[in-house]
């Protein structure tokens, strides 16, 4: 792609009609979008959910190995993922974006392309955020609107004594995976003429770079009538946002070591670097899958379900946080998740 269009032969509004024409509105509560100074919402009954993420280049991402068009969806991912982690749906989302003068016209367009694919993935509309330039490299800021009924929105705070602690999915993945594109970058850089070896790291490198929110578990819950008692995504950890939980619950918690879910690649990768998996999973961090918990009376809606993990329970809180072996031994789980500042 030798003919690339620099940013400023198209022009901020030039811009704005690049994005707003490749943006289908798919939510009846959107009532304008993209195109006038605010959009225009109309939400019904419901409560509305908001929340906001950013992600800057050097601190959340690396361009040499993330695509862009995978940054664009993973960015409206992991503020859909809040919003699920509210048991909220999420309906319309603002992005504003800072662009370094290296960017073309044709970048933009695959930055956009992600987002769009993610909005179409999690029917939600794209309506409106702001284009600037930045003189240290991209910036993107998404803004996240979803709605729950009425008493349906599932906070930290509300998990009891007994109840059975959840996880989706596997964890540690995203991180391993992230261990993997580094390695591989620092081989590129010593030899450019080197082809990086993912061929059996897909998964896990996919994770790193294009995770996606667990809407889908949100809608099965909801189905199956279990309304989680309190609920987290798990963005910087699982021992991270077990923490939360409890601290905002004022219980204790025991996980089980043996019950942790972790993919196969996740273990080979682990065992690769010389890291211990349950490290790993406990405070990796980036898998956005969602930790919960739930009622006991619960127990027979969840066991079988193909991608819950029942891993542990909630205790009284003088019990303090713990992680168990199969030999009934307890130590107490450190948190060291991903520290933002």
């Amino acid at each position: 792609m030798s003919n690339m269009t620099p940013l400023s032969e198209l022009g901020e509004f030039g811009l704005i009609k690049l994005i707003k024409d490749k943006i289908t509105l798919q939510q009846n509560s959107t009532i304008k979008g993209i195109g006038d100074d605010a959009a225009v919402l109309e939400p019904t009954e419901k409560q509305l959910v908001v929340s906001s993420d950013m992600l800057l280049e050097g601190v959340h991402f690396d361009l040499t190995f993330c695509p862009l068009k995978h940054l664009g969806y993973k960015a409206v991912a992991v503020n859909v993922s809040d919003i699920a982690a509210m048991n909220a749906k999420p309906t319309q989302i603002t992005v504003n974006i800072a662009l370094g003068a290296k960017f073309t016209v044709e970048a933009v367009e695959e930055l956009y392309e992600g987002i769009r694919l993610a909005c179409e993935n999690y029917k939600v509309d794209l309506v409106g955020g702001d284009t600037t330039s930045s003189r240290t490299g991209l910036v993107i800021s998404v803004t996240a609107i979803g709605e729950v009924a009425k008493g349906e929105a599932v906070l930290r705070s509300g998990a009891k004594e007994n109840d059975l602690i959840c996880v989706t999915g596997d964890l540690g993945a995203a991180y391993l995976g992230l261990q993997i594109l580094e390695r591989e970058k620092q081989a590129f850089l010593a030899d450019p003429d080197m082809q990086p070896e993912l061929e059996d790291k897909q998964y896990i490198v996919g994770r790193q770079l294009r995770p996606e929110a667990r809407m889908d578990v949100v809608y099965d819950l909801k189905e199956r009538g279990i309304k989680p008692t309190a609920m987290i995504d798990v963005s910087d950890g699982l021992a991270s946002e077990l923490f939360h939980i409890c601290a905002q619950s004022g219980v204790g918690a025991t996980i089980y070591k043996d019950n942790l879910p972790i993919d196969e690649q996740a273990l080979e990768a682990a065992m690769e670097f010389n890291l211990d998996p349950i490290t790993c999973i406990l405070n990796g961090g980036e898998d956005y899958e969602l930790l919960f918990t739930v009622p006991l009376a619960d127990y027979d809606k969840v066991k079988n379900h193909p991608d819950i993990t029942i891993i542990g329970k909630i205790t009284n809180k003088s019990e303090g946080i713990n992680l168990a072996n199969k030999h009934g031994q307890s130590f107490p789980l450190q948190a060291q998740g991903w520290k933002h500042f």
